[in-house]
């Protein structure tokens, strides 16, 4: 009987061999203003930040305490100024000049600002702000300047709940990213996982939610059983996964505000994981193991209703729509080995996309369409990965005993996975990589970690 893939009992105790990676010469344009003349120590043109062989020179940027216009609003300004720079220097595209080297004070939102004062200590953006508190609810305005062109980039002003400070810092950071880089943004969004505790001889396994960076960490269910594989919905206000409450694997649905939940694809004498939303949230693609024999089905979510997709001797498991809805990528070992197949949505005919050493798994499209990141095992050594739809350019992002079970930011830009350390001790935390195969960090979590999946951006 084949129980589901990367559930924590199967992993290999034993690696050896060391993996190199070549990281090709990458070059991302920020879409800056255009300036009126030419810029001091910058080119006439937008300015850029070249990335050769993996190596970058973040973009050098000042960001004064945002200015706190209403008395009890000092902390508040404090707090955000700091949550929305920690977004901008966290990816690794920019440099933060820090307060003490500052030649100008931003005495008012509305004063003029000193450029030349900002070029001289070569900031090449700044980001201005002012926090006003009031009956309960915080307002928000802040403006993006490209110095060397002395221009206004970016102006909004922002508003909710005190509580909700963090996330209004998260769209301000968010706003200056995307004027800046000309990126999706990110920063405002929340990841789903398997939170961890006990030995490994007896692990306790549940699901917890938190922002995209650590914070506002809440459980979803208790650790009374083992769960798998959660998966937002494309609302990002449900959460599928795979849980063994009732002794073997079966997919649930959890709805995150509610935390209530029912049992989806029960069908009598069968075992089921791996599910996955539609790009339009109605439906479900997922894992179902009968009499030895495990395929892919597909199932609507209100009717109930359910088709096999797939049928094959091999395993064909951890499937991913296509951003449009009209393709399915999965992992199937009917070749042999572990790797990946391309197929249209409604079944038929598929097309394997992996042909290089090792073994593929856990496939994810990227929200962007253009990528598929994946898992890999060659000799010694799992990486997560990405390559072209087409199974082209495939690049390694990184390396280590085990690193698995890649997920996509919305913006399909950076990549968050599970990575385990060697030896009887080791433990599973979440590390995410850019696409580049730059800035590789840990994500904070209260313990061991593993299973994210990134949530689309928060309405």
């Amino acid at each position: 009987m084949h129980q589901p893939r990367h559930s924590g009992t199967n992993r290999p105790t034993q690696l050896q061999g060391i993996c190199t990676m070549f990281l090709r010469p990458l070059l991302i344009a920020l879409a800056l203003l255009v300036p009126a003349a030419p810029m001091a120590q910058a080119q006439s043109g937008p300015l850029r930040i070249e990335i050769t062989e993996g190596v970058i020179e973040p973009l050098p940027y000042a960001v004064p305490l945002f200015i706190a216009e209403t008395p009890d609003a000092a902390q508040a300004a404090a707090d955000i100024t700091a949550v929305g720079n920690s977004d901008l220097t966290g990816t690794g595209l920019f440099r933060d000049i820090p307060a003490s080297a500052h030649i100008a004070r931003v005495t008012g939102f509305d004063a003029p600002v000193a450029f030349a004062d900002w070029k001289a200590i070569n900031a090449q953006a700044l980001v201005v702000g002012a926090v006003s508190v009031s009956n309960g609810r915080v307002t928000v305005k802040f403006r993006l300047y490209d110095v060397f062109a002395g221009t206004e980039m970016v102006g909004q002003q922002l508003g909710g709940s005190a509580a909700s400070w963090r996330r209004i810092a998260h769209k301000v950071a968010d706003a200056a990213y995307s004027a800046i880089t000309g990126e999706g943004a990110y920063f405002d969004s929340r990841v789903v996982f398997v939170a961890e505790a006990g030995s490994k001889a007896a692990r306790q396994k549940r699901l917890a939610v938190m922002d995209y960076d650590g914070a506002n960490l809440q459980y979803l269910t208790d650790s009374s059983t083992i769960v798998l594989s959660p998966r937002f919905s494309p609302t990002g206000d449900r959460v599928l996964y795979t849980t063994f409450e009732t002794g073997f694997p079966r997919i649930k649905l959890i709805d995150v505000a509610a935390v209530t939940g029912r049992f989806l694809a029960d069908q009598p004498g069968t075992m089921t994981f791996s599910p996955r939303f539609s790009p339009d949230g109605a439906r479900v693609v997922y894992s179902l193991e009968q009499g030895g024999n495990t395929d892919l089905w597909m199932m609507d979510i209100a009717s109930g209703a359910a088709s096999r997709l797939t049928s094959t001797p091999g395993i064909e498991t951890a499937p991913s729509f296509s951003p449009d809805g009209s393709r399915i990528v999965f992992e199937s070992d009917r070749s042999g080995t572990q790797q990946l197949y391309i197929m249209p949505v409604g079944g038929g005919e598929a097309t394997r996309i992996s042909f290089g050493d090792g073994r593929y798994s856990t496939p994810v499209w990227s929200p962007r369409g253009d990528l598929i990141a994946f898992t890999k095992q060659s000799p010694g050594r799992f990486h997560i990965g990405v390559m072209r739809t087409d199974g082209s350019e495939e690049r390694l992002l990184t390396a280590s005993f085990l690193d698995e079970g890649p997920t996509w930011a919305p913006n399909g830009r950076v990549i968050m996975f599970t990575r385990e350390s060697a030896g009887a001790a080791g433990e599973a935390r979440l590390y995410s990589v850019d696409i580049s195969g730059r800035n590789l960090k840990q994500i904070p979590t209260p313990g061991p970690a593993s299973d994210p999946a990134w949530s689309p951006l928060q309405p």
